[in-house]
């Protein structure tokens, strides 16, 4: 997935040289904003093959950038970060993969942008984008949140449509959009605005649901919690760093929320009922598939969960495999952070004057907000903690509420590993510390290891591949610079002369490797 490159020029960034300075932002060029054009390959191909000039360092990386004219968006703080590190990165080799996977997500991903035909309470402009995820013409919500999220420390205000700020907005506004569609999916089909033709997905003939889904708005539907985390997540971000209201005051971000409300709290319900029946499940899915990580048992409910916990019930892991014990962790974790720090923004919402339509509804959405939270918080500590008999308490990463716990970590995120990434667990934090040593040993059973590279894997890819993403996300979470030195310096010496993050890896043979990018 494109996102997992721009993870590694994240932690590049952070551990080179900081970009929350102001930049000087140059009149955009509308002319290399436009959409990509039919000679334009398509980047599955192009970044199969290395591409000159080559870099001056020792693995002689190659240029992998589209031309400028392929470039599905160019923001130009994008563009003025990069030349402004060009002499700050002294390892040539490490610069051209930055050059390459920074701005790989506006290079190669945002097919579409634009605004939407209907418009604000007073009449502003609803800004729209479709951001596909790699090498599949789909927007999944978790991955372009990710992929935009990269730009956070040079994202300014700006009303300016060729703008980052703009690029956010119309991130958040589609999501908001896509949610209200159905909240239990998580990849959906271009707007209408767009004129996109709809992707087609052959597993949408294979997989059956308790709610069907309309196939020329969403592309595939599995409930993964973390979807809708990654929402609030983004929403949060991009008021944190601009202080703009505009996507929740002037369009419908309330009713999303009300949205994922509802549909949350559905399936915080158990597999029984109080009098011993089977409960009903507001999302069920059986896949007709060789692979037991595309499909729920016991008729597309999953495996049973105890009733009561707080804890949200969540099918589908960031990976997009089937959770084994439907209560997730990390993105129960990750849900209830960013669910409380959303609260804030209803919370300013709720002072607005009273002729704005989100004044009314949003104090006691924002008290729904910081209660569901609490709650899932309290789930967390009573039943996602469990006592390992080496590395004491740990965080378990998903339970079931009856006492099962599947003791592993992924590389995908929300991951174990990430909690102090996307939660307000410090990295300090002793169960995260003794959580932390356990992902990172031979104790997990998705760590892979061997001369290439090592780091946390996951069945997506299956054993003995470690995702380059797991390494990133250890860089980031530890104060050691010789830890985080090692950690990039692993992505980089493992692109197979590309000079692209790929998605995994071998661990004995680096030509051996799924996505280039």
């Amino acid at each position: 997935m494109a996102w997992l490159a721009i993870q590694a020029v994240a932690v590049i960034l952070c551990h080179a040289v900081t970009l929350k300075a102001q930049i000087s932002i140059p009149d955009p060029d509308p002319e290399l904003t436009r959409l990509q054009q039919p000679k334009c390959p398509s980047y599955a191909g192009f970044g199969q093959t290395p591409h000159g000039p080559y870099s001056e360092g020792i693995h002689k990386l190659p240029f992998q950038r589209p031309e400028k004219e392929c470039r599905t968006f160019v923001a130009p703080e994008v563009e003025d970060a990069i030349e402004r590190l060009r002499g700050k990165i002294k390892d040539k080799d490490l610069f051209r993969l930055f050059e390459n996977a920074y701005p790989n997500t506006l290079d190669t991903a945002v097919k579409w942008s634009g605004f939407s035909n209907a418009s604000g309470h007073e009449g502003e402009k609803e800004d729209l984008a479709f951001i596909i995820t790699g090498d599949i013409d789909a927007m999944w919500l978790r991955d372009s949140a990710n992929q935009i999220l990269s730009y956070l420390p040079i994202l300014r205000p700006s009303t300016a449509k060729t703008s980052l700020a703009a690029l956010f907005r119309g991130v958040i506004n589609a999501h908001s959009r896509y949610i209200k569609i159905t909240p239990y999916c998580h990849a959906f089909q271009p707007p209408a605005e767009s004129e996109l033709s709809p992707a087609n997905n052959a597993a949408y003939y294979n997989n059956h649901l308790r709610e069907p889904y309309d196939r020329s708005l969403t592309f595939d539907c599995k409930w993964e919690l973390d979807s809708l985390a990654s929402f609030l997540e983004l929403s949060t971000s991009y008021y944190n760093s601009t202080l703009d209201l505009t996507p929740f005051s002037a369009f419908t971000w309330l009713d999303t929320i009300n949205t994922i409300l509802d549909a949350v709290d559905a399936m915080r319900r158990g597999t029984f009922t109080p009098d011993g029946h089977q409960d009903s499940s507001a999302y069920t899915f059986e896949g007709l598939t060789l692979r037991g990580t595309e499909t729920l048992s016991n008729g597309g409910i999953g495996n049973p969960t105890r009733p009561g916990t707080g804890l949200i019930r969540s099918a589908f892991r960031p990976s997009d495999d089937a959770t084994v014990f439907q209560l997730f962790i990390p993105a129960n974790m990750m849900f209830a952070t960013q669910l409380r720090r959303c609260a804030a923004i209803a919370e300013i919402l709720s002072s607005l004057p009273a002729t704005s339509p989100s004044a009314a509804a949003a104090g006691p959405i924002a008290s729904r907000m910081r209660r569901t939270a609490a709650e899932i918080d309290a789930g967390v500590q009573r039943y996602g903690i469990v006592t390992h008999p080496v590395y004491g308490r740990i965080y378990a990463y998903e339970v079931d509420g009856y006492g099962s716990a599947n003791l592993m970590d992924d590389a995908n995120t929300p991951s174990l590993l990430s909690l102090p990434l996307h939660t307000d667990v410090s990295m300090y934090d002793p169960v995260y510390r003794n959580t932390r040593h356990f992902a990172l040993s031979q104790d997990n059973p998705y760590w892979m290891w061997g001369p290439v590279i090592n780091g946390i894997g996951g069945p997506h890819v299956g054993p003995g591949k470690a995702w380059p993403l797991a390494c990133i996300i250890r860089a980031f979470t530890t104060d050691d610079e010789d830890e985080a030195e090692g950690q990039i310096k692993s992505v980089l010496n493992s692109t197979d002369g590309l000079g692209l993050v790929h998605e995994a890896i071998n661990t004995w043979d680096q030509s051996d490797w799924s996505r280039q990018w």
